[in-house]
């Protein structure tokens, strides 16, 4: 990158290999019929009497945002609800098209979700196998990578073999992060997937992150227990209202943080 600052204003530090970069962003959504009460049929008949397009709001939700992840970080995204963490990993992802500004990766980013999709009436077996598939693994790769990937989410003996309808919410977490975590990812981006996790678990999925940041790119985590941010990251960023508020050491943002919030 010949520039050594983006447009926000952020410094390349030379000696690094930026990962991603993130430049003046802003995040809109337009959000139609807004405001409205009653049922989808009496707002339908609103419309129809009308004769003319719902109301629409924009919201939005990231404001400007600017700042360079380097290969090799791992990242905490804090801030309370509706601030806009979840929008700004979506938009790392290329999910959500820039309303202004830019986002720029190197190499493929992943987004593992707490509503990450496994389809809930195959089997955990089956959810593996078109997990990595899609991940862009290789039969034989998953079928080399299978039993670790179970031994990692540690389900009950035999409920590898049962519909995913079946599991709790916790056995669904523990498999798609293991599903996730059984490839080496550019940019892996992991949102809340980790809230239902034991503390046994935590333990197993810091170990992993740290190996994934060795082995590749950066991860971002999004998780609203800060112990998990403060032991996972070397790296914290507090969003408020969708615009940075501080990015540093995960002690001092995170303790200006609980101040501020009382959380």
């Amino acid at each position: 990158m010949a520039d050594t600052k983006v447009r926000g204003a952020v410094d390349i530090d030379p000696n690094r290999e930026p990962i991603v970069v993130v430049d003046d962003l802003h995040i809109v959504y337009r959000v139609f019929g807004a405001g409205g009460k009653g049922n989808a049929a009496s707002a339908f008949s609103r419309i129809v009497r009308r004769q003319h397009r719902p109301t629409m709001t924009e919201v939005h939700a990231i404001k400007g945002l600017s700042f360079i992840a380097y290969r090799g970080e791992a990242i905490g995204i804090i801030g309370t609800n509706g601030s806009g963490k979840s929008t700004l990993l979506k938009a790392i992802a290329g999910l959500l098209p820039p309303h202004s500004g830019a986002v720029y990766t190197d190499g493929q980013p992943s987004l593992l979700g707490v509503n990450a999709a496994l389809m809930k009436d195959l089997t955990g077996e089956r959810n593996i196998v078109l997990g990595c598939l899609a991940m862009g693994m290789t039969p034989s790769e998953t079928k080399a990578k299978y039993q670790e990937i179970v031994k990692f989410a540690g389900l009950k003996e035999g409920f590898i073999q049962y519909p995913m309808r079946t599991y709790s919410s916790g056995m669904g977490a523990r498999l798609r992060f293991a599903i996730a975590a059984a490839k080496t990812h550019d940019v892996l981006l992991i949102d809340e997937a980790l809230a239902t996790g034991d503390a046994k678990f935590k333990n197993k999925s810091k170990r992993r992150i740290e190996e994934l940041r060795k082995e590749a790119g950066a991860v971002f985590l999004v998780a609203h227990q800060l112990d998990v941010v403060k032991e996972t990251c070397d790296r914290v960023i507090w969003v408020d209202e969708g615009r940075m508020h501080m990015d540093g050491d995960p002690e001092e943002v995170i303790a200006a943080y609980t101040e501020a919030t009382g959380k």
